[in-house]
């Protein structure tokens, strides 16, 4: 086998660690952050949140089962960088079609292997995420350091996520038609709602309510996506024209995009929540779920006050919004993943929730 390419990874705070390349080769210039799910790398590297993204994987083995033609949660993943411990060069399932390197070539994902990992997160976790750049060895530290001030985070990444056309997701026998807004949505979604008898017009970020109501739906979802809330404004102002007209359902990204419709604010979180096992408390029934998690902001629970919303859902580790609700208007989002994949399946009634508001819509 051929001798890899030394690169090095290089923080704005003037942290630096070297390590070896896999998948891609070329510098990289990205927002550092961590997930700490033990499975599912495939998932999470075709995850259209982590797009513009470095991330580093807390899990030391990555690599280990290769990847498989059923799990991609997108059609063109839009992550930079994958940052591992150990990169497992000779997957071994009975379901491997390629190792991970080769679709991170396919992608152009750099990935950088033999790095202190744990060292790594603690210093996103002290710090919160960073600017990161991955060059080579030799780049002069002064260099380094210029490119790293000089890098902007692109506002832009829902427009890239997104699908550009319509598409059409039948189920196999169908109860429900529901539009689906993509901010860059994943594919279990789709799959989660099929299964229910639900089938699934997906549509671009910044399709009109007028042309979604032309489609005449039962219901209207607003999926998960990566950057700022904010940026998402032809979506907002869809679901304050939307909401009360369809029962709305949002997932992470969508969550805060029905937040900000109804009034509320977003913030930037320290260093986010990415993994598959994130507690979150049920704030009606008092019940706990692990869910998985992505996203960098949240909704700020003060702002809801003014709104027609109330927080349903609670994070345990650091007591931020998880869900809200208007139930007057057959309105919810979660900031989480009820689709899971990958993660575990305790928050997958919120689907049924759904189907129930789309009933009761149906039959009042």
């Amino acid at each position: 086998m051929a001798e890899r390419l030394r690169k090095k990874l290089v923080l704005e705070d003037g942290s630096v660690f070297e390590g070896l390349v896999f998948g891609a080769t070329e510098d990289k210039l990205s927002e550092l952050v961590f997930n700490t799910s033990m499975v599912g790398y495939q998932e999470i590297l075709s995850d259209p949140s982590y797009t513009d993204q470095a991330v580093v994987m807390t899990f030391p083995s990555i690599g280990n089962y290769g990847i498989n033609d059923a799990d991609f949660e997108s059609r063109r993943p839009g992550m930079n960088a994958m940052i591992v411990r150990d990169y497992s060069e000779s997957p071994n399932h009975c379901e491997c079609t390629e190792p991970l390197e080769e679709t991170m070539k396919r992608y152009n994902i750099t990935g950088l292997m033999g790095i202190d990992t744990r060292a790594l997160t603690r210093i996103i976790r002290e710090k919160g995420s960073l600017k990161s750049l991955i060059t080579d060895v030799d780049t002069p530290e002064q260099e380094c350091m210029q490119r790293l001030k000089e890098f902007t985070y692109r506002r832009d990444a829902i427009t890239r996520a997104s699908r550009t056309k319509r598409e059409i997701c039948p189920a196999e026998t169908t109860k429900y038609r529901v539009v689906a807004i993509d901010c860059g949505m994943k594919m279990n979604i789709v799959n989660c709602l099929n299964r229910l008898g639900v089938s699934v017009t997906v549509v671009p970020y910044n399709m009109s309510a007028s042309d979604i109501v032309a489609l005449h739906p039962d219901g209207i979802f607003v999926s998960n996506g990566p950057g700022d809330p904010t940026d998402a404004r032809e979506t907002i102002e869809t679901i304050r024209e939307l909401r009360g007209k369809y029962p709305i359902f949002g997932i992470c990204l969508g969550h805060q995009i029905i937040s900000l419709a109804y009034g509320a604010k977003t913030y930037k979180l320290k260093f986010g929540h990415r993994g598959g096992n994130h507690p979150v408390k049920n704030l009606e029934t008092g019940k706990i779920e692990i869910t998985s998690q992505n996203h960098s902001y949240a909704v700020d629970e003060e702002s809801l006050k003014q709104t027609d919303l109330k927080a349903t859902h609670m994070n345990l580790l650091d007591n931020t919004i998880e869900g809200v609700e208007c139930e007057k208007d057959k309105v919810f989002g979660v900031q989480y993943h009820p689709e899971s994949k990958p993660g575990p399946n305790d928050s997958r009634y919120l689907f049924d929730k759904f189907i129930k508001n789309m009933e009761d819509a149906k039959n009042a």
